[in-house]
């Protein structure tokens, strides 16, 4: 018997509702279980594993949560609340990442070892260095007349799109930190699967709003 329409939309909704909560769950339960293996303070290195986790798995994921309209935590609150905690939340994921970066950076030079010469640490610099310059253009939202040739409209679109590129290369970034000697050496069978599909669940729903909001309304719109 086939669905009605209506019955096919309230079942999309259902499972993005569904999906969105395994998201936050994620976003908190990840850097937890991090936080449990690396047991921060035991060396220089053990804040490395948390501070990223924490940047891209919790902070980043939940700033960009912030605008579901199914799921958010701030679902009643004003759009300008929601846009002042996604810029609290961006400017502490950045500064976790900046900080998880310079740890390792000076950890290797303690132990003598080389820098960014794995494909976790070379895209971990990226990522890094893109969020950077995400929160920079950022700016522009706050002052769209800074940008007299664009809307706001187009300016948001262009924010929201980049702002997806960069939390995909943040989940890129942990998902080659698992497959590293120490994760591995760690973590293992089931469990390991287990944490990858962390990150490639979130992304999947981050995707999937942004996708709703900006992409599908654009072409909705031709």
């Amino acid at each position: 018997m086939a669905l009605t329409a209506e019955t096919e939309s309230r079942l999309y909704r259902s499972l993005r509702a569904a999906a969105g909560a395994a998201a936050h769950l994620v976003a908190l339960g990840f850097p937890t279980a991090v936080a449990v293996l690396a047991r921060p303070g035991s060396s220089l290195f053990s804040w490395h594993p948390l501070l990223m986790a924490l940047a891209f798995s919790f902070l980043m994921t939940e700033a960009l949560l912030i605008f579901s309209p199914e799921i958010s935590l701030l679902r009643n609150f004003s759009r300008k609340v929601k846009v002042r905690v996604h810029w609290a939340l961006q400017l502490l994921a950045l500064l976790c990442a900046l900080l998880g970066l310079g740890l390792i950076a000076y950890n290797k030079h303690l132990n003598g070892k080389a820098h960014f010469v794995t494909w976790h640490g070379l895209t971990g610099l990226l990522t890094v260095l893109y969020a950077g310059g995400q929160c920079a253009g950022g700016l522009l939202l706050l002052y769209p007349k800074l940008m007299k040739n664009w809307t706001l409209a187009k300016l948001k679109l262009y924010h929201a799109t980049s702002g997806l590129v960069g939390y995909l290369l943040g989940c890129a970034s942990l998902m080659l930190g698992m497959c590293s000697l120490w994760f591995t050496a760690s973590v293992t069978g089931v469990s390991w699967y287990l944490a990858m599909l962390c990150p490639l669940l979130t992304s999947l729903v981050i995707m999937n709003q942004v996708s709703n909001a900006y992409l599908y309304r654009k072409r909705s719109q031709h």
